[in-house]
This record gives structure tokens, sequence and C-alpha cells, in this order.
């Protein structure tokens, strides 16, 4: 087995104290050393394939370079998996760990789980929310830099990274509306999360804006059971569709709180012998391609931006944690965009 090269290598081969090498290769400022000792002590270190020890100097400085990420069950869902993704690639940019613990919505794992993250001294914890909720943050984190992703605090003064939901809702029905329709449905879930509340407000915030009086009679809400499955949702699509598909003066469109409903509604629709989009257009949120592009026609959606959304959340922690270069800013929760898009699923309404 090789032996390690130390710093009393370097020191021993480059004719100085082990003191000067340490406060030449950790960059110790205040500590002086000639520009030709520095010379000599980086290219001896160089020569004989030195590399510092980052776990005694993370003891040192008091930091252990990793990120603890505790979620619920985002390792396991597809889409949210890209929040994972970012935040890792955001880490590692930054010569960070991601740790990650996927806690499937149990307390008691959950509990030790982070009691294992923070006995192992990490900077701080992303704390994220399969779906946009609001949660408390267990009192054991208090101590902790933390952010949550996909969530917000009952604390207002917990940093958060989130999506857009009105912008996203808003961007939605501004495209149905920008096709013409003006008689468009809701379909969405009856629990009571953010995401539901501010993307109903912005189908609002968009009729308001194409002089269409709202009227609620055209929001249908479902209960997915189980909540948050394909098949829960897909199900509470359909019969939501089925319910405003067959009143006595249907909608052109529907605006679909997330694409498995909208899957739901294809297949309400295909039973009513609608076709998609010449008698009815779909809207879909959330831009699963598992789902947009395995319907026909392709889904037109928004997409949440989980890859943003991780990345932004490891962005806010370096500036809780202090990092060098890297002032906190002046918003430490955040809303990111939901873009369009725009696919097959909407063109303009037909003559009624």
């Amino acid at each position: 087995m090789t032996r390690r090269i130390g710093i009393k290598d370097v020191a021993a081969a480059a004719g100085v104290s082990t003191a000067t090498v340490s406060h030449i290769l950790n960059g110790v400022e205040g500590k002086r050393a000639s520009t030709e000792t520095r010379q000599r002590v980086l290219q001896v270190a160089d020569e004989l394939g030195y590399a510092p020890n980052g776990l005694a100097r993370g003891l040192r400085l008091k930091r252990s370079h990793t990120i603890g990420f505790v979620s619920d069950e985002i390792a396991t869902t597809p889409h949210a998996g890209r929040m994972i993704l970012g935040a890792q690639e955001a880490a590692a940019a930054e010569g960070l760990v991601l740790l990650l613990v996927n806690t499937s919505g149990d307390a008691e794992l959950e509990r030790t789980s982070i009691e294992m993250l923070l006995q192992r001294q990490v900077d701080g914890v992303l704390y994220a929310a399969m779906f946009h909720r609001v949660l408390r943050v267990p009192e054991s984190m208090r101590s902790t830099p933390t952010v949550l992703l996909d969530a917000r605090s009952d604390d207002p003064a917990v940093p958060f990274v989130v999506p857009d939901e009105v912008q996203g809702g808003y961007t939605a029905v501004r495209e149905l509306t920008g096709h013409g329709h003006r008689r468009i449905g809701a379909i969405v879930q009856t629990v009571d999360i953010p995401a539901r509340q501010g993307r109903l407000e912005g189908y609002r915030k968009a009729l308001a804006e194409a002089g269409v009086s709202h009227d609620p009679s055209l929001v249908a809400a479902e209960t997915a059971v189980p909540h948050g499955t394909t098949t829960g949702d897909v199900d509470a699509g359909h019969r939501a569709a089925r319910r405003l598909l067959t009143a006595e003066r249907r909608p052109t469109a529907l605006f679909c709180f997330n694409d498995r409903m909208a899957a739901g509604a294809y297949r309400a629709a295909a039973e009513l012998g609608l076709s998609i989009p010449g008698d009815l257009s779909v809207m879909g949120f959330d831009n699963q391609e598992l789902v947009c592009e395995t319907v026909h026609p392709a889904l037109s959606t928004v997409q949440l931006p989980h890859y943003e959304m991780g990345a932004r959340a490891v962005a806010q922690l370096l500036a809780l944690t202090g990092k060098p270069g890297r002032p906190p800013g002046p918003d430490t929760q955040e809303k990111l965009p939901c873009p369009l898009v725009a696919r097959a699923s909407v063109t303009s309404p037909p003559r009624l």
C-alpha cells in the first residue's frame, strides 16, 4: 500500500519547517514567507504528489464541506429528482458533497436521519418536500443553517426556494386565453396546499386580464386517492373532467392542476367522443415528460423549475454558512418562475 505524502515529507524535501509548509499550503493570512520559499514548497508538494487531508482541515476550520439533503419522497419521484441533481451539481461546483436521506414520510426515520447528519457536522441542511407545502422545521435543526426546498415554514424567518405558483397558473391560462378561449374549466385537487391556492389565483388573474368573469361552476375539485400517486391523480382528473364536460355548457379548454390530472382529462374526453385539441384544449402543470410525451397529442404544460430550485437552495445555504466570497443576499425567500412548454394540446376553440 502506497504511503500517503504528508506535510512533514514536503517540509523535509523543501528544507523548511512543517509550520511554514502548513501556512503556505493552507494560504494562512498574516504568515510571512519569501516568494522563493513559497515557490519551492509548492513545487516540492507537486512533485511528491501531496494531497491535503480534507477531513483534518475541515476539523480545524470547523467545516465538513458536506451538505445534508433531507427529503420525504423526492428520491423516489422521477420528476422531482431533478431537485437533487440541481443541488448536487451546485454543491460539487463549490467543492461540497451532498449527503442524501429519503425518509418516505416516516417521522422516526426523519428524526434519526437528521441526528445522524448533525453528528457528522454537516455545514447545513436542505429540507425538501415532494410538493409545495407549509411545514414545521424540526427543533433539532434550529441551530443549523437550513434552507427549505419546495416548501415554506410556519416560521417566516426560515429561508426557502419554491416555484412561483401564481405566475405558473397565470402563464398556463394566459396560453389558453391567447388562443381565444373564454370558457375555461379548472381541474384541481381538494387538498389545501400553496400549490392549489397559487395556481387558482393565477387562473383567476389570467381570466380577469382577458376580460372574463370568474365562474366558480367551472372549477372542479376532486380528491386523489391515494394522494400524490399517478393512479390517484389520473382518476381524480378523469372524474373532474367528466363533470365539467357533461355540463349543459361545457368548457372549450381545461387547465389542470398537474399533468397526471390532465391525463385523466384526456381519458374523459375520449370517452365522450371529444378530440384534443379540435374539440377541447388541455393545459397541464409540472412538465412530467413521462406523462406529457406519452399522451396523444403531446400535452402543453408549464415547467416546475426543479433543477433550478435545487441549485438556488444550495446558493442560499452557502450564503447562510458564510462561505468566503458569498455574502448573504437581500432576499432569502425565493419564488422561481414556471416557464411555458407548448406542445400540441392547445389550439383555438371550436364553434359550439
